[in-house]
């Protein structure tokens, strides 16, 4: 079971990241920034590009990093380590005739010369647009928008849902389809860049390898995560769909590293020594994306559940399923011991459990939505008559699991939509109150999106297909890459699967592999291609 966490003060966050509240502060807008702090700004200083994201009613967190040579090897992007002002706009037409905000935040090394611009006092539920300067420099134009009036019934919500994006396996073409589909909101459900070094064995696109050996080993310093970050944001795709809509954030584990659980890592590392590796992780993940200052990391914990809601239509719920949850049972991956049900197990901890039933308790939404790194639907991997699971996934945590299906029947929660990643497959899959009884009504849907680029090309079927397919309660699986869209309305949820024919090469062509509807009151899937 899980190991108390030592005091704070034992493990501050000035302490393990040597950073302080100040210099966060100075970076998301709140804080004054003298005019002309820093001097003369390198050339083509926004290598990385422009990011929006947690959408609220009156505003949103916009994002940047100053970064002229993004893949330097020390990972400071080329910047010398002093602060410099940039300043922002936001305009309610693309050509910034008419801008209705502006303001300037420091940039400073201690955050990797990061900003994070939290703006506030915007209309709800409308469209802006972005940019920054530096100096004389400015940066690409942003499109992003507010969430809706808390009271008001959208008529929709488009969004997309995507994972498991590994540059070094493919390329990240379903970002390119991705930021052409005039989506209102992105979930990003985990696995946003990979711990693992990049060799010749792991390179799976079929240009020759282009990195020096900086990127050979597996990441373990802030330096190196920074790197990381750095390398995968160069990706022009992946630049365009976070300046095409604001996007919002869970991890799954190997933002950190694989499998990892709490303080526990799968390798062995003793977890005092962990607890700082997850600390400069974290870090790096905090820098590198539109987030708001109330999830900036302290040491190696970040609060990174939260609630958004996109007016009535939908609460959103993105949930943290690997900093809190207990170690594998029995020490295993895949099996079916006693330990899996221990009743005490959990996956988001007991203070994220009752923040999510209390909040849902309160929803007044249509749809109810979870973002969670992991497959929830319970998944049999033995196509016999015998029972084996996956502890990675919530089959690890099926005590979990029963009392987050105990607050749906509390609460009355007509339409939950679970939406998950990690598997590199995308899946259709409906939720159970009883998954040995094929015909047990549903209690909701799944939707798990496959791999950005994660296991390259892939296929339409491959080994693992039968295994899912064995599980009545799966209705779709393709082995290919891609990602999902999601048109929300107050009386259907219609869901693209979009498959990637290829990415080890660019320009593979992106289509609907499948395409599914769920009526509100009525969960449960109906295919229609």
């Amino acid at each position: 079971m899980r190991s108390p966490l030592p005091a704070p003060g034992r493990r501050s966050f000035l302490a393990i990241t040597g950073v302080s509240t100040a210099a966060f502060a100075l970076g998301t807008g709140h804080a004054a920034a003298d005019e002309n702090v820093g001097g003369k700004i390198p050339a083509d200083p926004f290598g990385l590009g422009v990011a929006s994201g947690d959408p609220w009613p009156d505003g949103f967190v916009l994002w940047t990093r100053l970064a002229p040579k993004p893949i330097e090897a020390d990972g400071h992007g080329g910047m010398p380590l002093r602060s410099y002002t940039v300043r922002y706009e936001v305009a309610e037409d693309e050509a910034f005739t008419k801008v209705v905000k502006r303001g300037q935040a420091l940039a400073t090394p201690e955050l990797a010369h990061s900003v994070h611009a939290e703006v506030h006092g915007l209309r709800p539920g409308r469209e802006y647009f972005y940019r920054f300067r530096a100096g004389n420099e400015v940066s690409p134009t942003g499109r992003t928008r507010t969430a809706p009036d808390p009271r008001s019934m959208p008529a929709e919500l488009r969004f997309g849902s995507a994972s498991c994006a590994a540059w070094y396996h493919g390329h990240f073409t379903a970002y390119e389809d991705m930021a052409k589909q005039d989506l209102d909101l992105i979930f990003f459900l985990g696995d946003y860049i990979y711990e693992y070094g990049i060799t010749k064995t792991n390179w799976w696109r079929q240009e020759p390898l282009p990195l020096g050996p900086e990127h050979g080993t597996e990441i373990v310093t802030l330096e190196q995560y920074r790197l990381r970050y750095s390398l995968f944001k160069t990706d022009a795709h992946l630049q365009a769909a976070h300046a095409a809509a604001p996007w919002v954030f869970t991890t799954d584990d190997h933002e950190v590293q694989n499998n990892y659980a709490d303080e526990w890592s799968e390798t062995g590392i003793p977890p005092a020594d962990f607890l700082r590796r997850r600390a400069v992780a974290y870090r790096a993940f905090y820098e590198n994306l539109p987030l708001r200052s109330t999830v900036k990391p302290h040491g190696p914990d970040l609060a990174l559940y939260q609630r958004f809601r996109w007016g009535r239509l939908a609460q959103i719920d993105m949930l943290d399923n690997r900093q809190y949850r207990d170690i594998y049972p029995a020490g295993a991956v895949i099996d079916n011991s006693p330990e899996r049900h221990d009743p005490k197990r959990t996956m988001l901890g007991a203070r994220q459990e009752k923040w999510l039933y209390d909040g849902l308790g309160r929803s007044n939404a249509t749809w109810n939505i979870l973002a969670t790194g992991v497959v929830m639907a319970e998944i049999d991997r033995d196509t016999g008559p015998g029972q084996l699971y996956s502890n990675d996934i919530w089959d690890g945590f099926p005590a979990n699991r029963d009392r987050l299906w105990n607050a749906f029947r509390k609460h009355k929660i007509a339409n939950p939509v679970v939406l998950s990643g990690d598997i590199h497959r995308a899946v259709a899959a409906e939720l159970k109150a009883d998954w040995k009884n094929p015909d047990s009504p549903a209690i909701g849907t799944e939707l798990v999106c496959s791999s950005v680029g994660s296991d390259g090309d892939g296929a339409e079927t491959d080994s693992f297909a039968k295994l899912w397919l064995a599980n009545p309660h799966v209705k779709y699986y393709n082995a290919r890459r891609g990602y999902v869209t999601g048109h929300m309305t107050p009386t259907t949820l219609t869901s693209d699967f979009r498959r990637v024919e290829f990415v080890t090469r660019p320009g593979g062509p992106v289509t609907t592999a499948a395409r599914f509807v769920t009526e509100a009151g009525k969960p449960g899937l109906t295919r229609e291609v």
